[in-house]
């Protein structure tokens, strides 16, 4: 029996597909790409609407049901506004628009609905969408990274889906509710249970960690800090110099419209510090870095390094490293903060007795820290 002709094949309301999917990106909220960091991420509307449209048959499949040029568009257009719906983001767990999806795909495939597989599944748009249209889903990938997101979105959710929590807070709330749906027990669990870990991480080793003061112009008052941005360092070529030079490959922070940050390497004699600067970072202090390879120009006195003398330097264990700056979770989102000498003294602590370590493999073509001296993965943190 030949196959039937699918709406893919023919037709799709491209314009609102493609319209969803570059909304997608200012979304953070409930999407995905919050829960890790995946590179070549598809649009969940684009997956959502290749995988429907796949499935369900297009109305010239069925010259029984729909004999002229005129009734099969009617019907495609019947199906385009239900796929018009269903790619809309606020539309993703709608209840309706995912039935009246599911029900075009049953009857597309006589009630029997393959299953998909994703050999490749990366950032799991495809598996996730299979899933939320009813479809049995698989998903492998080679990378432990991907596995993990899979993961946490398409195997273990499903696994709690309408059980209770287990924290005590919720358990204690339980009397006269009419249930938890879909996966929200699991939900409240991860989050009693994350906030719980955060006060334990905080407990042990806050103090390595203090609050950066927020200069009045940004709102006051303190800020936690959520990461500090540090550049390796090596001494200058230059024997008249001596300097210390950062081997940053930028010093912009943020180039976000309206919210633009940078850093400057302030010079004093042969000595650097940085200041952080809100506005658009000026061409000359973009990079000092030249080329493609470990090329640096010193911002003290203009010299140049070579490839290979940075990585003698940092074979002979001789590159240190300066903090440049300090980001924090301020009132309305992130801000950049000079260093200051207590956030650089929390940093200087001895290295912990015990931590977790492993060689690095040591293929040029596609992993560089070797070439540099750093061949423990241990190698690429600091002692903190």
């Amino acid at each position: 029996m030949a196959a039937s002709k699918k709406l893919i094949e023919v037709a799709l309301p491209l314009e609102a597909i493609n319209a969803e999917a570059a909304r997608e990106k200012s979304i953070r909220h409930g999407h995905p790409s919050t829960l890790h960091l995946w590179w070549a991420r598809r649009p969940l509307a684009a997956a959502r609407a290749v995988i429907w449209s796949s499935l369900v048959d297009d109305p010239s499949a069925h010259p029984e049901l729909y004999p002229t040029e005129e009734a099969q568009n009617a019907e495609r257009q019947r199906l385009f506004g239900i796929l018009e719906k269903l790619v809309k983001w606020e539309n993703s767990n709608d209840p309706e628009v995912l039935a009246a999806a599911k029900a075009e795909i049953l009857r597309s495939t006589n009630n029997n609905p393959p299953a998909l597989l994703d050999p490749f599944a990366g950032g799991g748009a495809i598996p996730l969408e299979a899933q939320r249209l009813g479809l049995e889903a698989h998903a492998h990938d080679l990378n432990p990274v991907a596995v993990m997101i899979n993961k946490a979105m398409i195997e273990i959710p499903p696994r709690f889906a309408g059980q209770a929590p287990v924290n005590p807070d919720s358990r204690t709330r339980l009397d006269g509710a009419t249930g938890w749906q879909g996966v929200q027990g699991l939900a409240a669990d991860v989050q009693y249970y994350g906030e719980w870990m955060k006060r334990e991480a905080f407990r042990r080793i806050g103090h390595l960690y203090p609050k950066v003061k927020v200069p009045h112009e940004l709102g006051g008052g303190e800020a936690t800090v959520i990461a500090w941005i540090w550049a390796r360092t090596v001494k200058c070529p230059n024997p008249a110099c001596g300097c210390e030079m950062p081997l940053a490959s930028t010093f912009v922070l943020s180039k976000k419209k309206g919210k633009e940050a940078w850093v400057k390497p302030i010079t004093e004699g042969t000595s650097v510090h940085f200041e952080v600067q809100y506005g658009k970072c000026p061409k000359e202090y973009e990079s000092f870095k030249v080329g493609r390879s470990a090329v640096f120009k010193c911002p003290c006195c203009g010299e140049i390094t070579t490839d290979a003398y940075v990585k003698q330097h940092g074979k002979a264990h001789e590159m240190g490293s300066q903090l440049m700056a300090v980001v924090g979770e301020g009132k309305h989102g992130r801000i950049y903060l000079s260093p200051d000498v207590e956030q650089t003294i929390a940093a200087d602590v001895p290295a912990p007795e015990s931590y977790p370590s492993g060689a690095m493999p040591e293929n040029p073509r596609w992993f560089s820290p070797p070439a540099f001296g750093m061949t423990d993965y241990s190698d690429l943190f600091t002692n903190r």
